[in-house]
């Protein structure tokens, strides 16, 4: 089992950082947008550049045999993964939330060792207790505490359906590029989300210009670029050991926020982010 290398983590830490400054336009977007607006917006968003990108590459169409299970693909990581998590969102704190999406590796790594036989050492298993450790503390430090809120069940949902998502794609990179899987996932992943049609011309007219903003960029950055990126990673190592990685993502999003809009991390939030370094460190090394 390969570890992550160097080329391979420039896309990891790429598309992480696009995942992790999401969550801040996912909550300015909200303040206009209906949730199932936003996520149809972004989406249409994200498919259309996805194809562009897709007609530029000349990237071949997927074979009829294949369409049930890129669709079903899309379903779970898209419409289900950010329908879920959107309206989650709209009453689970922040802290709730970051916590109940850290168990995505954890997910990840069980449904890749009993649906890919893949395998992780006592020791990398350790490490994701580890990280896991960390992301509690920093949703305790960062997110207002954790506590049982009505949208808990749909961001264990969507951390659930993300994680099938992400283990499901293995299987088709021996057949497609990353590149290709990545665009017909998302393409046939949005077309259920024209389920929130009715009321979203009217709505986006009545937006102000900064919450259209918000989800053009959710839309090419945290989800067509990011996609991409990731996938591109996940076509080249074990999903498991990739799937560590993001326990990084918190820490990115304190950073970023220290960084870019000067708000000092509580210390609990400090400790968690190093602890979750180390975790993802540990599962790096011992998960080979």
């Amino acid at each position: 089992m390969n570890a992550v290398s160097g080329g391979t983590w420039i896309l990891v830490l790429s598309a992480l950082f696009f995942w992790a400054s999401a969550f801040a336009g996912i909550r300015a977007a909200l303040k206009e947008l209906e949730p199932g607006h936003l996520v149809l917006l972004r989406f249409l968003v994200a498919s259309s550049a996805l194809l562009a990108y897709a007609l530029f590459k000349k990237l071949p169409p997927p074979a009829p045999r294949d369409l049930p299970r890129f669709f079903l693909l899309g379903v779970l990581g898209v419409t289900g993964y950010h329908t879920a998590l959107t309206y989650g969102e709209v009453t689970v704190s922040a802290g709730s939330a970051g916590l109940l999406i850290a168990t995505s590796p954890i997910f990840i790594a069980l449904f890749a060792r009993f649906l890919l036989n893949e395998r992780l050492p006592a020791a990398a298993w350790a490490g994701m207790g580890l990280a896991f450790l960390g992301a509690f503390l920093i949703a305790l430090g960062e997110g207002g505490g954790v506590r049982p809120e009505p949208g808990a069940a749909l961001v264990l949902l969507a951390a659930l359906s993300g994680s099938l998502y992400f283990v499901g794609q293995k299987p088709l990179f021996s057949r497609y590029p990353a590149a290709s899987v990545t665009v017909y996932t998302m393409v046939l992943g949005t077309l259920p989300l024209l389920a929130f049609a009715p009321g979203f011309l009217a709505e986006l007219k009545t937006a102000s210009k900064g919450a259209l903003l918000s989800a053009l960029y959710l839309g090419l950055f945290p989800g067509a670029l990011a996609y991409l990126l990731w996938m591109q990673a996940l076509s080249r190592v074990p999903a498991g050991l990739l799937g560590s990685t993001l326990y990084l993502n918190p820490t990115l999003a304190i950073l970023i926020a220290w960084a870019w809009l000067g708000e000092i991390p509580h210390p609990l939030a400090l400790a968690g982010g190093a602890l979750a370094l180390v975790g993802v460190a540990a599962v790096q090394r011992f998960g080979r």
